[in-house]
């Protein structure tokens, strides 16, 4: 991307985006794993393409997602071009390196036959870690790694590592960035298929009245100020970590309990329909959950998960009347759990 184009610009004062820092054309580091399927790799058989090699947790429900729509589009944005590009993933999950784990990931997010996730034994992949300065750590179970994402030119020379932003309104504007960048490495330096502002999208937070569409169709879905809500954000791909049908048609008995109480807020779900392979498949899979008592919204841009301080799927959210976030929690709850942050947090 030119430094002075109008889009560059709107980018440089972005905090959603990453432009990226230049790596100076050094050598990318060779290594041999295996893909999904249990096909030996390495990156240097991929000479010749320019390559988007992510770092990414085969078990991350957090900004891993977001890297890999992000490089997904932008490969859909260079239209024919895009044939000589090649994503590449390595986990970054030392506790989930098999290939059936990588294979799951890839199922989940609608990237078996888009990409090779790769993988080894835990040496092999920290050997990876060490060479692209990738820091992998677990905390209480949890996996933190440097969210990195290097574009890799056709003779294997490192250009630009970029580092994904935990903003789900960001993902489109982080693949145009990335596919421009693509784009000046290909012969003719292919148009991109569409262009859009890079500056900073405004969350839509609880005090703004906001509609989203309902994943069964029928009428907008209204959040905002006027009524308590408990919201749940979540994305179908959770179907890989979580028991999902188990853990939605559950949030019937809170919504039975609302039902019968004043005391208990409106409960909405909220898919991260920015995040999913598409948003037909969104709904599909939503209707594969089973009977839903309460209404599931589609957040296609991710706005309202910004607006809403959304860290991971599931997130929930406690909103007063007024608008104001009251309780927050990362991960499932049952129905009385759920009834008692309720009441603790009016």
């Amino acid at each position: 991307m030119n430094a002075t184009s109008p889009l560059s610009t709107q980018a440089e004062s972005n905090p959603n985006i990453d432009l990226g820092s230049p790596l100076g054309d050094a050598l990318a580091p060779d290594f041999r794993l295996v893909n999904q399927f249990g096909q030996a790799m390495s990156l240097s058989q991929f000479r010749g393409k320019v390559i988007m090699l992510g770092f990414e947790d085969s078990e991350c429900t957090t900004v891993c997602p977001l890297t890999t729509q992000s490089m997904l589009q932008a490969k859909d944005l260079l239209g024919k071009a895009g044939s000589s590009v090649q994503l590449l993933g390595v986990d970054a999950n030392p506790d989930a390196t098999a290939v059936s784990d990588v294979l799951s990931y890839s199922r989940a997010h609608g990237m078996v036959n888009q990409w090779d996730f790769l993988t080894g034994t835990p040496a092999q992949l920290k050997k990876v870690w060490a060479a692209y300065h990738i820091a992998v750590q677990v905390q209480s179970g949890q996996i933190d790694h440097t969210p990195a994402l290097f574009v890799i030119d056709q003779q294997g020379r490192l250009q630009k590592v970029y580092l994904t932003q935990m903003a789900y309104s960001g993902v489109s504007q982080a693949a145009q960035v990335l596919a421009q960048e693509v784009a000046g490495l290909l012969p003719g330096h292919p148009k991109l298929g569409s262009l859009q502002s890079l500056a900073a999208i405004s969350p839509q937070d609880p005090t703004a009245h906001v509609t989203l569409p309902a994943a069964g169709g029928g009428a907008p879905i209204a959040l905002g100020p006027g009524k308590p809500r408990l919201l749940v954000f979540f994305a179908t791909w959770l179907s890989e970590t979580s028991n999902l049908k188990a853990e939605m048609t559950g949030l019937n008995d809170f919504r039975a309990a609302a039902a019968s109480s004043r005391n208990l807020p409106q409960l909405v779900a909220v898919d991260e329909t920015v995040t999913e392979q598409s948003q037909a498949a969104a709904v599909a899979a939503i209707r594969g959950l089973g009977t839903l008592d309460y209404p599931v919204a589609l957040d296609s841009t991710g706005r309202v998960a910004d607006g809403y301080g959304v860290q991971d799927q599931p997130w929930l959210v406690l909103v007063n009347a007024a608008g104001k976030v009251t309780w927050s929690h990362d991960g499932w709850l049952p129905a009385s759990a759920l009834e008692a942050a309720a009441a603790a947090h009016p």
